[in-house]
């Protein structure tokens, strides 16, 4: 039924990958879907914000995230040779979507977080891709 599987990760909140990672790999393998673990790297925004940092920060971040989705990755999934890892920059959501989209991914599962009265259902991003998505989009609950 799916062919190919995106599920979001912030390696900085153990709640976004906890739970949602063991159900979409455990749906990559039933539906012989390809995995892909995507990690989202926060834009510098203007360019004056960029200046306060390093000239290579940038690419030191994206290879010390890489680095750290790899190995989650390798500890946590079943057949890690079989799920790719990208690393990608700028809104977290809007990110999701492309990555979506450029992957042809026909699903997505990314976790929510419990609700607080601010965002009731869901939380902000799990909310903008389910509201913006062109495809399925599998919430877990944290």
């Amino acid at each position: 039924m799916f062919r190919s599987i995106l599920v979001p990760i912030d390696l900085d909140q153990e709640s976004s990958w906890q739970r949602a990672l063991p159900v979409a790999d455990r749906m990559a393998h039933d539906h012989g879907a390809r995995l892909h673990a995507l990690t989202v790297l926060p834009g510098f925004g203007m360019s004056l914000v960029g200046s306060y940092f390093p000239a290579d920060f940038e690419r030191r971040a994206h290879d010390t995230y890489a680095a750290r989705l790899e190995s989650l990755v390798q500890q946590h999934c079943r057949e890690p040779g079989g799920v790719t890892t990208h690393v990608r920059h700028g809104t977290i959501y809007a990110e999701i979507l492309a990555a979506a989209r450029e992957l042809d991914c026909d699903l997505i599962v990314m976790a929510s977080h419990r609700p607080a009265l601010a965002d009731y259902l869901l939380g902000p991003n799990a909310a903008r891709v389910v509201r913006h998505a062109d495809r399925s989009v599998f919430v877990v609950r944290g």
